[in-house]
């Protein structure tokens, strides 16, 4: 008898090692997080408040590409531009009409607002403006390198909406 330990044979092991990664990776394709919809931001138009601040009206199109309905519990927009990044959540429905009489260059580019708790169908798209304002200057805004628009569901992963320049 000797003391000897041995390895088992290296191509049982191998192949066990190959058969587990690929059921492993089959799982992690399948059972991937899905998006719950997508879109594209269609118009930007900004106004400037004050000599270091502005508010943009951001239209966009979402399209529910789940296959269950997608339920909107907020909205937020970010700007990056000279290096910084800016947040702001969207303004409440129920300012718009002040923002269009103070800004009448904004209200020349309204639309059917995009609001929380919007509902869109599983397949249905929706399009609408979202108001936000940023403590940049216009020609800053002007040279943004970044606008994003997110919509966060309430049982979804959030949705991000990049333009396009």
């Amino acid at each position: 008898d000797s003391a000897k330990w041995t390895l088992p044979p290296v191509m049982p092991v191998v192949i066990v090692i190959v058969v587990l990664a690929a059921i492993v990776g089959a799982f992690a394709w399948f059972l991937r997080a899905k998006p719950a919809g997508e879109g594209a931001v269609t118009d930007v138009f900004a106004v400037p408040i004050d000599p270091t601040n502005v508010m943009v009206e951001v239209r966009v199109r979402v399209q529910n590409v789940a296959k269950k309905q997608l339920w909107i519990r907020n909205i937020k927009a970010t700007l990056k531009s000279g290096g910084s990044e800016y947040n702001d959540d969207a303004a409440s429905t129920v300012d718009f009409q002040r923002y269009f009489q103070a800004f009448p260059d904004l209200a020349q580019h309204q639309s059917t607002p995009l609001v929380p708790e919007s509902k869109i169908a599983p397949g249905a798209q929706q399009e609408g403006m979202v108001i936000v304002a940023f403590p940049v200057s216009k020609e800053q805004f002007d040279k943004r390198e970044s606008l994003s628009v997110t919509l966060e569901p309430y049982d979804q992963r959030p949705i991000v909406i990049t333009e396009k320049k």
